[in-house]
């Protein structure tokens, strides 16, 4: 049985993994997430252990990186440059960007490209924002969604923070039909200490992961895997198919 939830309320994708991200209005779901996302990463040279990426809890000043296209340049879904946190523009594969992440990181880096995605625990990520909204009244703060870095943010029907965790195990479709998009849920997504990072400065806010923490174990949203690849747009509604 399909029970609609809600509605595609914003679509987030992140081309490079750590670095600010891009809203959109639709975007492709295919096997490996949305298209576009998470596909570039770098790498630190110094590591030798089994995470070599560099994230923004290693480097907060990544999430003031912007991914940028230029007409003419673009191939798919990925960047042509990034603009740094001073406004400079400069190619992502260039010397120049990588020489400037890592002076801010103080150890080499290496952008690098992988085909399927660099992600964590899953491919796509999908938080309510009622859910967000708790988060910021616990926290005795306005929080931007984007501190969350979802792929798809709902607006649900029923009005419940933390709603998310029921759908663990059930499969959400975005839009109605036979062959509209939809992914299974499979874990609650665990927060780490990202979610304390605001997206615009960087600055520290250690109140909201502990407002998760207090409100639900430090879950916020849930992670899923793709179970039929297709177009997901603002608007759609979401229906749930419950687990059996």
């Amino acid at each position: 049985m399909l029970t609609e939830i809600g509605y595609v309320e914003a679509i987030f994708r992140y081309p490079v993994k750590s670095m600010g991200g891009e809203r959109l209005e639709a975007a492709n779901l295919g096997w490996h997430g949305l298209e576009g996302d998470r596909r570039l990463a770098f790498r630190r040279l110094d590591d030798r252990g089994g995470i070599p990426w560099l994230t923004a809890s290693k480097l907060p000043d990544l999430l003031l990186f912007a991914p940028q296209r230029r007409q003419g340049g673009a191939q798919g879904d990925l960047p042509t440059h990034i603009r740094t946190p001073d406004g400079e523009e400069t190619p992502i594969f260039g010397e120049d960007l990588a020489t400037e992440v890592g002076r801010r990181y103080g150890s080499p880096v290496q952008m690098m490209h992988l085909k399927n995605g660099i992600f964590d625990d899953a491919t796509i990520s999908v938080i309510a924002s009622d859910t967000v909204h708790e988060i910021g009244r616990l926290s005795g703060r306005s929080l931007d969604v984007r501190r969350f870095r979802p792929n798809v943010v709902v607006r649900l029907l029923r009005s419940l923070p933390f709603q998310e965790d029921e759908w663990v195990g059930s499969v959400l479709s975005f839009g109605e039909g036979d062959d509209a998009p939809a992914i299974t849920a499979t874990m609650r997504d665990l927060r780490c200490s990202m979610v304390n990072l605001d997206p615009d400065s960087a600055s520290l806010a250690p109140e909201v992961m502990k407002a998760i923490v207090r409100a639900n174990q430090n879950n916020a949203g849930v992670y899923g895997a793709v179970t039929r690849v297709g177009r997901v747009a603002v608007g759609q509604p979401i229906l749930l198919r419950a687990a059996t």
